[in-house]
């Protein structure tokens, strides 16, 4: 079972769920470089692309390394947010089977 922890408790070793937000499109071959990352693809309201990553990384010292992945991918942070386990599994059923919301091809 998973630990919930409080932002108090928080610490630089602490295992942690993340929702990241960037601007941009990213391929879901990035997933395993990006520490398993759930990638989904979206749209704002103003129609700019956006990709949501949502995961589980071991520490601190692990965030960092997807959030470098993504600077040395040009890609520009929007949100990074700590979530909680339960919403983590949740999303990511939710993120794995939603197809791209794109604005384009919706009817």
């Amino acid at each position: 079972m998973s630990q919930v922890h409080s932002i108090e408790e928080l610490k630089l070793e602490t295992p942690a769920s993340y929702r990241i937000r960037v601007q941009g499109h990213l391929d879901d071959d990035w997933s395993d470089r990006l520490g398993g990352m759930v990638i989904t693809r979206a749209y704002t309201d103003k129609k700019h692309p956006l990709t949501i990553l949502v995961g589980h990384v071991a520490d601190q010292a692990a965030l960092s390394g997807v959030l470098n992945t993504l600077y040395d991918l040009r890609m520009p942070l929007l949100s990074a947010e700590i979530v909680n386990e339960n919403l983590f599994e949740a999303g990511k059923r939710h993120y794995k089977f939603s197809r791209t919301n794109n604005p384009e091809t919706e009817e």
